[in-house]
């Protein structure tokens, strides 16, 4: 698939000197929050496991930002490979100031087709790789880092069943957020979680089969955009004083 991103000529400069990392970033909010933290003048490293031309595609926008950018193959169900890639990231670049978590997976369907597999899938990726990249991240920050995690509308409201399995993932993200939040807290290093709700991307494309009871559960009507979930990641990426807080982008998927 050949991505067109939109606009990006203008660089606003924010986060100027900065370096980030966001994990699954070869498409969808990965990549659309990777350009606008370029937009902001970070330079960007951007994980993936199987999508390397999109990846590339990533890098090569970021560098024509004039940012600096990499992209890392890491699998975020591989503790080492989890990370590792902060590892990679802050060598890359010389350091390493903001970290998003984006990368996940889900497995959706009735309690009881859930295999141990799925069980183990999702928590090494929505749960450990998280836990694990941010123990890495805290570890090289300074004073002024940003650790951000992508969460999801279904750790506040589960709408109907076969969500068990991705729901639990997804709120177990709050608890760590704040734990990180009180723990990072003192060295200047904040902690946020972002909730989308519906997003148009390839994995749920809003033209999709079960787009429009999707849209139908928020209280817009619509599904949003990953670059309308990219810009409150890189709110928080430049926010002082915003810790421990969970910020839902939903359309009133939790109202």
């Amino acid at each position: 698939m050949t991505t067109t991103y939109g606009p990006l000529t203008s660089t606003y400069g924010t986060l100027h000197g900065k370096v980030a990392l966001v994990t699954g970033g070869s498409r969808g909010i990965g990549a659309a929050t990777a350009l606008r933290l370029a937009r902001e003048g970070a330079d960007v490293a951007v994980t993936y496991v199987n999508g390397k031309e999109a990846a590339e595609e990533v890098v090569r926008a970021v560098e024509a930002l004039g940012r600096r950018a990499v992209a890392l193959r890491a699998d975020s169900a591989d503790a080492d490979e989890a990370a590792g890639a902060v590892a990679r990231a802050a060598e890359a670049f010389g350091g390493l100031d903001v970290l998003v978590n984006n990368a996940g997976v889900g497995v959706l369907g009735p309690l009881e087709g859930l295999s141990l597999t799925d069980v183990d899938r999702v928590l090494a990726v929505n749960v450990r790789g998280v836990f694990l990249a941010s123990q890495a991240a805290a570890a090289r920050m300074t004073s002024g880092g940003r650790i951000i995690t992508i969460g999801s509308c279904m750790a506040q409201r589960v709408p109907g069943p076969g969500g068990t399995l991705y729901a639990t993932s997804k709120s177990a993200l709050i608890g760590l957020t704040k734990a990180l939040a009180r723990e990072l807290g003192p060295r200047g290093i904040t902690a946020n979680v972002v909730h989308p709700g519906p997003v148009d991307t390839d994995m749920n494309p809003a033209g999709g089969p079960y787009a429009a009871g999707q849209a139908a559960m928020t209280a817009l009507g619509r599904f949003g955009t990953a670059d309308e979930v990219a810009a409150t990641v890189v709110y928080l990426a430049g926010a002082d004083y915003v810790t421990g807080a969970e910020f839902s982008v939903d359309g009133g998927h939790s109202a």
